[in-house]
């Protein structure tokens, strides 16, 4: 058996419980539930653009497959089957152990099987496709907010930028904050029971990955022809007291508003769905904020105190043009 054989058999081949043919064969064979749709999503994680050389390999592991499910919380489908193809420049036996180990771990907590992939030489990159279900008519997308409606996220924002900021020597960070914040840049939790609940209550939804303004754009574009915009409160988002405590600082701004990383949900719901918002956060444990409403202006504003931000930076940008 070749060496790439040995590696996909040695950390990458495990039983599978909701798929007929998994890895092994020339292609897998999954079926899809009756009366729903299969929901589809790809991200490439490159060492030097998403993660440091020098990175955990059990972080990167559980981060790789945990944006992807993150895409699959954010249009209310239920994650289920996953791909994952590697260049490795050499194998590394402890490296691939514990990039196995955190993959895994991600894919038991959200029940998704492994069912196929490629690994060869080259540069460090890792590309992920996740696969998921939801029933006909009943995913959410980007292109449905009213102007009118609450804008929520979940859990807290600016947490993973502040950690990546802090490991560039950026910024500081009191001991809290910090392992706070290092926790959310390298283990993001995707909010998938949340994304389920919100298929009846949400109208429109994103997760955050670029940066908060940069993806509620997207919604807010993607609702056209309608001219959706937007205002945000700067003080309404969800941190860290000590990081609250210090949003007069630029720094501290952009991470919160642009930062990206965070993998949380963005959505928009009629504001006679606050009740209900509210009593499904605390059914979850989950944080749920709201922090802002859109309008018809075709403008994203963010106040602090009354007084309106200067946010010419929506977030992050592979490509600058």
């Amino acid at each position: 058996m070749s060496a790439e054989f040995n590696l996909i058999k040695q950390y990458f081949t495990r039983p599978n419980a909701q798929t007929d043919l998994g890895i092994g064969d020339d292609a897998a064979l999954i079926k899809v539930s009756t009366g729903h749709q299969l929901a589809i999503s790809s991200d490439m994680s490159v060492v030097g653009t998403h993660f440091f050389q020098d990175a955990a390999s059990y972080d990167i592991g559980w981060k790789s497959l945990a944006v992807n499910i993150s895409d699959m919380a954010a249009m209310g489908a239920n994650p289920k089957w996953t791909t994952l193809s590697i260049a490795l420049p050499e194998i590394n036996h402890g490296w691939l152990a514990a990039f196995s180990t955190g993959f895994f771990d991600c894919a038991d907590q959200f029940s998704v099987d492994l069912i196929g992939g490629d690994t060869t030489r080259g540069p460090l990159n890792i590309s992920v496709t996740i696969m998921g279900e939801t029933p006909v008519g009943k995913a959410i997308t980007r292109n449905n907010a009213k102007a009118g409606d609450d804008i929520w996220v979940s859990g807290e924002v600016g947490h993973a930028a502040l950690g990546l900021a802090y490991l560039q020597d950026k910024v500081s960070l009191d001991d809290e904050a910090r392992s706070t914040c290092l926790l959310a840049l390298n283990q993001p939790q995707p909010r998938v029971a949340l994304g389920l609940a919100l298929r009846d209550i949400a109208h429109s939804c994103i997760d955050i990955s670029d940066g908060l303004l940069a993806d509620l754009s997207h919604i807010l574009k993607a609702s056209r022809p309608n001219e959706i915009g937007a205002i945000l409160q700067l003080e309404a988002m969800p941190c860290l007291n000590a990081i609250k405590a210090r949003n007069q600082e630029p720094k501290i701004q952009q991470a919160i508003l642009a930062g990206g990383d965070d993998y949380e949900l963005c959505f928009t719901a009629s504001s006679q769905q606050r009740e209900a918002i509210t009593t499904l956060g605390k059914k979850l444990g989950i944080n749920i904020t709201r922090i802002g409403e859109t309008n018809t202006t075709g403008n994203l504003t963010v106040t602090l105190d009354n007084k309106i931000l200067n946010t010419s930076q929506l977030g992050y940008e592979h490509f600058k043009i």
